[in-house]
């Protein structure tokens, strides 16, 4: 289930770049919460027990999880962005660095962090800084690949707080299933507010597009269920380490769809981001 959501979120992130070039940054996003709220709101109605579990959540942890998912959907978009403005085979693995942000909280919080661990998270920002180093500046894009790189680290701080958030609070009294499609529906309210200003914004995209937004968004969802199956049925230390391997795997089809090419010490950065990131989730 670690290597599936590892598969299927490596997709998805390789899609989020097409998407964000062929329609739009927020409308990319918006049509993925869309059809993601659909299929959740249709899989609480098939079955209820979710609701009633849910329902008897305090006020305080539904506030909490409207907070989780604001950072989710902030996450989204600024993803979205540092896929539009730079390299998948960059800007994936560097979104793998949300785990540092989840342990960091997790420290201020009062858990023990251990040397390992405070290697492990020296090791990303080395990896961050070099994997942003452009030493051609015959590379296309290069000047907004500095720019792809921030929106990639703000990505990794919105979702490692949510993450955090919701492990912390939200998820052992909500549930995966409830806790999903409350993202979605927050994410949908907001997007909405957002395309709406934009010309054309709630106008369905060509057919060639919707191929690829459903894909995106189907790929997403199947990673979660297989995350959240995997962490059920076995060990979610385990779990978590495998599905790391999206960003690496979002690089690979960079590689091959898009012929990316790094520099020697940008290969570094992503090996070292990718490497601390699977150790960090194993020890957290």
């Amino acid at each position: 289930m670690g290597l599936l959501a590892a598969l299927m979120w490596g997709g998805t992130d390789f899609l989020v770049g097409l998407n964000a070039r062929a329609v739009g940054v927020k409308r990319a996003v918006y049509f993925g919460q869309a059809l993601g709220f659909g299929i959740m709101s249709l899989l609480l109605i098939a079955f209820p027990a979710f609701i009633l579990k849910a329902m008897s959540a305090s006020i305080n942890v539904w506030l909490i999880g409207v907070v989780a998912a604001v950072l989710t959907v902030s996450g989204a978009l600024a993803l979205s962005k540092a896929f539009a403005l730079g390299k998948a085979s960059i800007v994936a693995p560097l979104v793998t660095s949300y785990g540092v942000v989840t342990t960091l909280l997790s420290w201020a919080a009062g858990e023990q962090i251990g040397l390992l661990q405070l290697l492990c998270i020296a090791l990303c920002v080395v990896g961050v800084i070099l994997s942003g180093i452009h030493c051609d500046s015959k590379i296309p894009h290069s000047i907004q690949a500095k720019s792809s790189v921030a929106y990639a680290l703000l990505a990794a701080v919105f979702y490692g707080t949510s993450f955090w958030l919701q492990g912390q609070f939200v998820l052992p009294v909500l549930g995966p299933v409830t806790m999903l499609w409350l993202a979605y529906l927050i994410g949908l309210i907001v997007l909405v507010a957002i395309v709406f200003r934009i010309k054309d914004g709630l106008k369905i995209p060509p057919l060639k597009n919707c191929v690829t937004l459903t894909g995106a968004s189907l790929m997403n969802l199947a990673g979660f269920s297989s995350f959240a199956w995997g962490a059920v049925a076995g060990s979610v230390s385990v779990v978590t380490v495998i599905s790391t391997l999206s960003g690496g795997i979002a690089a690979i089809l960079g590689y091959v769809f898009f012929k990316e090419r790094l520099a020697k010490i940008q290969v570094l950065g992503v090996v070292l981001v990718l490497l601390a990131a699977f150790v960090l989730h194993l020890k957290t």
